[in-house]
């Protein structure tokens, strides 16, 4: 992977941007999300969400999600918490405002797993920071076959998975870049591609008027 840093003079100081990768359960976003934090090596970061589902085994609080009661996220979302939250499968899930902002401003990428209205949710908020790439199978029978092939859901979650993915597939002109999983390879190297070339745009770029200034004494 290039590396972005190399495209800058030294000393150049970038805000961060917060990348949310959405797709319908089984398209493969967890897995190119996985290997994008490993490859990056910390320069990208996994938002924490708060959410009101049970912990599962082998999950930590703090590392998959922040795991709170409903009272508790009910309080956040009144005191305004929360970036944005959501309603999935009748449990609760939010991004924590403070965090988010705080590393933006350190020049923190940010990395969301999170469904359409989140990412709706996120543009209206922070419109300039949030890059929206949304993740398709080759079909919904692909799709239906990877969720199958898994093995972890019963015919019944499978059904209700297969409902909604055809809903948030309806809502794939709501993003900036929209790709089809049929070769993981290819698509993650689609991922990372758009990853630099959103870090490397001018808007991003802090100190470039002083740069451009001092150009004709160096």
């Amino acid at each position: 992977m290039v590396d972005h840093r190399s495209s800058q003079p030294p000393g150049f100081k970038r805000r961060g941007l917060m990348f949310v990768l959405s797709s319908p359960s089984g398209a493969g976003k967890s897995t190119i999300a996985n290997r994008l934090l490993a490859e990056e090596n910390g320069r990208l970061k996994m938002s924490i969400s708060y959410t009101t589902r049970p912990i599962r085994p082998g999950e930590q609080e703090g590392r998959e999600y922040h795991f709170v009661d409903t009272d508790t996220f009910k309080d956040m979302v009144e005191d305004d918490a929360f970036l944005e939250w959501a309603r999935v499968f009748d449990q609760r899930y939010g991004t924590p405002r403070e965090t988010v902002f705080k590393d933006l401003e350190a020049g923190q990428d940010i990395l969301f797993d999170i469904d359409w209205q989140g990412a709706q949710q996120l543009f209206q908020l922070a419109g300039g920071d949030v890059v929206r790439v949304f993740i398709l199978p080759p079909g919904l029978k692909t799709l239906r076959e990877r969720l199958e092939g898994r093995n972890t859901d019963s015919q019944e979650i499978i059904e209700r998975r297969m409902e909604r993915a055809q809903a948030e597939v309806s809502h794939w002109d709501g993003y900036d870049y929209v790709l089809v999983n049929d070769d993981l390879d290819d698509c993650f190297a689609c991922v990372q591609t758009i990853l630099t070339a959103e870090r490397l745009k001018r808007s991003r770029q802090r100190g470039l008027i002083g740069f451009i200034r001092k150009l004709p004494d160096n």
